[in-house]
């Protein structure tokens, strides 16, 4: 039996979009050996900076054996693991960014001036050891390099000329997967015949937190329910001990119209995404928006904002327009201006909903995954499937390129 190249995995900070990254991987691409090492997603600035020490001094033994290629999340303090373990620095790595410290709002609490700034460096640092670097959407991307050349502009002096210019060019978008179970017409999926609710379900399936702005969602809901649109409401997503205040509020609120509330086993999200029929997302940041893309891949028709990653994957007429000016002039202003925005948007995406499923045998358009996405894009390049096979070109070029680089340096 031949024997199998060996992957070291590191997730410095595990949050969920995270386990389910690296889980796919693992169970995709079988022709490696994998070993998967992962700190849990808690005391963000302290994990940030410290994981290094954890990962050295507690898993010293697994991490100083051969490995072939090592994969680290951009929250592993990758130059600091080097110094510790010199064997790490020895592996072909790369470096995946779910997210960046760059483009993330900040609340009023937030410590702009230390730690934030240690969280930026270290990511520029460990972005600067990777042999390969990949980033889960343009958006992010993008923001990056922006905010990096911007802090280390803001150095006073011996700044390296065009640091980060190699870095960009070793760099490529590769997203987090939709699993194959989420496509409309999946094994184990409904059949849209079998969806026959007779009112129109609304979904959210985000974090409770305050990034994801649910206050601009609730505000447009409760002008719909003004004007009288019937609809029923799926509040869901991942949940926390504390969570924005609106969201008891619109418990009371919607009562009568929220059917689904609160955090939903995997079995039951699946069903809950299949029978509903719009996802709204209505966030100041989503560096790539797995749980609105795993919506569409289920036939919902999306309502978003004309921001951060949407425009990669949805249609222009299903984005409302936003204000980034007015956002950091004003954010009251701001906010009841998106309201707005959001309300007319989703509005006219019921009545285009109501329209069709006069007009049309089938089922209030659930009969497709592609309904509102990007026309320049087709939604199975996000899938499990196309994914996977980048992810292996990508292990397989950087294992090769190591190989190839021994090669040349004994001749």
């Amino acid at each position: 039996m031949p024997h199998k190249a060996k992957i070291l995995l590191l997730s410095g900070y595990d949050a969920a979009s995270h386990k389910h990254w690296r889980n796919i991987l693992e169970k995709n691409i079988t022709e490696y050996d994998w070993t998967q090492i992962a700190l849990p997603d808690r005391h963000f600035y302290w994990r940030v900076r410290g994981n290094s020490l954890s990962f050295a001094y507690q898993h010293r033994e697994v991490l100083n054996q051969h490995f072939d290629c090592l994969i680290v999340t951009s929250m592993v303090d990758l130059s600091a693991l080097r110094g510790l373990l010199p064997k790490i620095a020895t592996i072909p790595t790369l470096i995946y960014f779910h997210e960046n410290q760059f483009a993330y709002p900040l609340t009023k609490n937030s410590n702009t001036n230390n730690s934030l700034i240690h969280a930026q460096l270290s990511s520029i640092y460990s972005l600067l050891c990777a042999d390969r670097i990949l980033f889960n959407s343009e958006h992010n991307k993008q923001t990056f390099f922006d905010g990096a050349d911007k802090l280390l502009s803001k150095m006073p002096d011996l700044v390296p000329k065009n640091l980060l210019r190699k870095s960009l060019s070793k760099s490529k978008v590769v997203s987090v997967p939709i699993e194959r179970e989420f496509f409309v017409g999946a094994a184990g999926n409904l059949n849209t015949s079998e969806n026959t609710d007779s009112k129109i379900q609304i979904l959210w399936n985000h974090r409770w937190e305050f990034d994801k702005q649910p206050e601009v969602f609730f505000s447009a809901l409760g002008r719909l329910k003004n004007e009288e649109f019937d609809f029923e409401l799926n509040i869901i997503g991942q949940t926390f001990r504390q969570s924005p205040d609106c969201f008891e509020l619109a418990k009371e609120e919607f009562e009568n119209e929220i059917v689904n509330w609160g955090f939903q086993q995997r079995s039951d999200y699946h069903k809950i995404l299949q029978r509903s029929d719009i996802v709204v997302s209505s966030a100041l940041h989503d560096f790539q928006g797995l749980s609105m893309l795993e919506a569409i891949a289920s036939g919902c028709i999306p309502v978003a904002p004309n921001r951060v990653a949407y425009p990669e994957y949805i249609a222009k007429e299903q984005l409302y327009e936003v204000s980034q000016s007015e956002l950091e002039s004003n954010a009251e202003k701001s906010i009841a201006h998106e309201t707005e925005q959001l309300f007319f948007k989703l509005k006219d995406t019921l009545e285009m909903i109501k329209w069709d499923s006069n007009n049309d045998q089938e089922k209030k358009g659930k009969a497709s995954y592609n309904r509102g996405v990007n026309p320049t894009i087709n939604l199975s390049q996000y899938g499990e499937a196309f994914l996977s096979d980048v992810y292996r070109t990508e292990i397989r070029k950087l294992i090769s390129d190591d190989k190839n680089s021994y090669s040349e340096s004994k001749k």
